[in-house]
C-alpha cells in the first residue's frame, strides 16, 4: 500500500511548538475510530487550515512518498523531538497496520524522539498490538488513543504502550474568543486537576498545552515518554460537541 506523508520541519502550531510535525493521508485512519470523518465523529483535524492541508496530502497534491518521508526522518538531527501525525494515523489500510512500513519508520527514528497516537484496534487484533509493541520497543513512542475513560482503562490493560484519552468538554478551561474566562487557579480547582482518575483508579493528567499559554508539546514532552499516567485531551475543535458525546459514553 502507498502512503502520502507531508512533514513540516518547524510547526507553526503554538500548542505543538517549533518542532517537526507530519501529516498522513486520511486513508490511514481506522474505521473503528469513532472520531473518524467517515463516522461524523468530530475529529479536530476536520476543520480549519489543518483540514485544508490534510485534504491536499490525502489527494496527493502535497507531501512525499513513504520512502522519501522516512529518509527525511532518518536525517533529522540526533535527539530531535518530533510529532508524527497531527492528522492521520500509522501506516495501514484502516483496519490492519502495515508492519513493514511502520518498522521502517521506527528504524528511521532511532536516535530521535518521535511520538504519535493511534486509534487502530490493539485490543482485539493481535497483529496490530504486536506492531505497536515492537515500535515502542524500538524507541518510537506510540500512544494508544482512548475514546473515553472506560476505553482508556481497556487500552491500559494491554500493557503494550502508553495511553491517552479524550475527556468531556467539562475538563476544558473556559474561554471566549480565545480569551480565558477563568483563572488557572479557578480551573484547576474546578476540575480537581490532581485527582482525575479512571474507574480503575489510574491517574489522568490533562494535557498542559490545553490550559496553559506558555506550554507546548516541545516544552512538555509527556506524550513522547513511556509512562504510567494517562494523558487526557478535553474535547476541542469545531466538532467538540460530537467528541464530547463520545467522551461521555
Amino acid at each position: 500500500m502507498q502512503y502520502n506523508v507531508h512533514i513540516t520541519m518547524k510547526s507553526n502550531n503554538k500548542k505543538v511548538g517549533k518542532i517537526p510535525v507530519s501529516t498522513t493521508s486520511a486513508s490511514t485512519c481506522p474505521a473503528i475510530c469513532p472520531f473518524n470523518h467517515a463516522n461524523e465523529g468530530g475529529c479536530y483535524a476536520n476543520a480549519g487550515p489543518l483540514a485544508m492541508h490534510w485534504a491536499k496530502v490525502t489527494d496527493g497534491n502535497r507531501g512525499d512518498t513513504w520512502s522519501v518521508f522516512t529518509g527525511k526522518i532518518a536525517n533529522l538531527k540526533e535527539g530531535q523531538l518530533w510529532r508524527h501525525n497531527q492528522a492521520g494515523d500509522l501506516a495501514g489500510d484502516g483496519k490492519r497496520l502495515d508492519a513493514k512500513a511502520n518498522f521502517q519508520l521506527s528504524e528511521a527514528n532511532k536516535g530521535k524522539r518521535g511520538w504519535t497516537y493511534t486509534h487502530y484496534d490493539v485490543i482485539n487484533d493481535k497483529h496490530n498490538a504486536n506492531v505497536v509493541e515492537q515500535m515502542v520497543r524500538d524507541g518510537f513512542v506510540v500512544n494508544l488513543s482512548g475514546n473515553n475513560l472506560a476505553h482508556a482503562d481497556e487500552l491500559y490493560n494491554t500493557r503494550i504502550a502508553p495511553v491517552t484519552t479524550v475527556l468531556p468538554i467539562d475538563y476544558e478551561r473556559t474561554s471566549v474568543k480565545g480569551e480565558w474566562t477563568e483563572t488557572l487557579t479557578e480551573y484547576k480547582q474546578r476540575i480537581d486537576i490532581n485527582n482525575i482518575k479512571t474507574d480503575a483508579g489510574r491517574k489522568v493528567v490533562v494535557c498542559p498545552a490545553t490550559y496553559m499559554d506558555d506550554m507546548s508539546c516541545e516544552d512538555c514532552k509527556l506524550c513522547a515518554r513511556i509512562r504510567d499516567a494517562i494523558v487526557g485531551f478535553p474535547a476541542h475543535g469545531n466538532g467538540k460537541k460530537k467528541a464530547d458525546a463520545i467522551a461521555n459514553a
